[in-house]
C-alpha cells in the first residue's frame, strides 16, 4: 500500500501573459481516491494540473503537498511522491520502449546507485500492466499514437509514486483501450491506494471511473463531489453550455449524460 499524502490547492491564481485562467481556486484532493477534472475547452483543467505538478508557478495562492508548498520542494523528493503524465509528451529520438519506461525509475536512483532488480521488476510490471511487453525493444518512433500513449502511461506507473496526475490519459486511444487504461488506473488505486487525479474530456467516462468529480468553469470550481451529485443537467448547462438529460447508467449505476442536439428533440 502507498503512504497517505494530502494535496490541497488554496486561493490559486494561474495565467499566461496578460490572461488569467484560474482565479482564486480552492480544491482538496481526496487521499487514496480517483479524482477526475472536467470542464469546457480552455477552462483551465490542464493549467490546474500543471500547477499541481509544479510545471507552472502560481501567480498567487499555493499548492500544498503534506502542508508544504510544492513549488519549494526539492525536485527529486517531489518526483518520488508525485508522478505526472503530461499532455502530448515528446520522447527522445530513437529511444526504445523499455528505455523510456525505465526513465520512470530515475527519481529512485541515487548519485552512486546502480540499476537494481527492483527497477527491473517495476519496469516489467508496468509493461505488462499496459499490455506492451511485446513492444519493449521497439523504437517509440515506430509506434502508433495509441501505442505511444500506453508507453507513457507505463513510464508513469514504473515511477511507483503515491500520487499520480494524468492529463488526458485516454488521448489517441480507441474506446476499447480507453476503458482498459481507466480499468488499469482503477486497479492501481484499489490495490495500492494510489491517489489518482486525471483530466478527462469524456464526461461519462469521468463519472463512471471517478470517486470524486471536479467541474471547472470561469476559473474556479463550479462543483466537486461524488459524480451523482456533480453530473446534473444544471451543471452540464452551466459548465458546458449544453442542454442534456442525465440518467442512471444501467450497467455501472453512475450518472450518464445524454446531450440534446437541436435536431434530436422530439416534438
Amino acid at each position: 500500500m502507498t503512504e497517505q499524502h494530502t494535496l490541497v490547492v488554496e486561493r490559486l491564481v494561474l495565467g499566461y501573459g496578460d490572461r488569467v485562467v484560474i482565479d482564486g481556486l480552492d480544491l482538496v484532493i481526496p487521499t487514496g481516491r480517483i479524482t477526475a477534472i472536467v470542464g469546457a475547452n480552455a477552462c483551465g483543467k490542464s493549467t490546474l494540473l500543471r500547477s499541481m505538478s509544479r510545471l507552472l508557478t502560481p501567480r498567487g495562492g499555493s499548492v500544498l503537498l503534506d502542508g508544504k508548498q510544492i513549488h519549494k520542494m526539492p525536485p527529486k523528493q517531489l518526483a518520488q511522491t508525485l508522478g505526472l503524465l503530461p499532455q502530448s509528451p515528446i520522447a527522445p529520438e530513437g529511444i526504445t520502449v523499455s528505455d523510456l519506461v525505465g526513465r520512470g525509475r530515475h527519481p529512485h536512483q541515487g548519485i552512486f546507485s546502480r540499476w537494481s532488480t527492483d527497477d527491473d521488476a517495476a519496469v516489467a510490471a508496468a509493461l505488462e500492466a499496459t499490455g506492451i511487453l511485446d513492444l519493449a525493444e521497439r523504437s517509440v518512433d515506430e509506434l502508433s499514437g495509441g501505442q505511444r500513449q500506453r508507453v507513457w502511461i507505463a513510464m508513469a506507473l514504473a515511477q511507483q509514486t503515491d500520487l499520480l496526475l494524468l492529463d488526458e490519459p485516454t488521448t489517441f486511444l480507441d474506446v476499447n483501450h480507453q476503458v482498459e487504461v481507466l480499468d488499469l488506473l482503477t486497479d492501481l488505486n484499489r490495490a495500492r491506494g494510489t491517489t489518482v487525479v486525471m483530466v478527462l474530456h469524456d464526461l461519462n467516462l469521468a463519472a463512471r471511473y471517478a470517486d470524486n468529480l471536479v467541474a471547472i468553469a470561469d476559473g474556479a470550481v463550479h462543483a466537486a463531489g461524488p459524480a451523482a451529485e456533480v453530473l446534473t443537467e444544471d451543471c452540464v448547462r452551466a459548465v458546458f453550455g449544453l442542454d442534456s438529460r442525465v440518467i442512471v447508467d444501467p450497467t455501472s449505476g453512475a450518472p450518464l449524460m445524454l446531450p440534446i442536439g437541436k435536431h434530436h428533440v422530439q416534438a
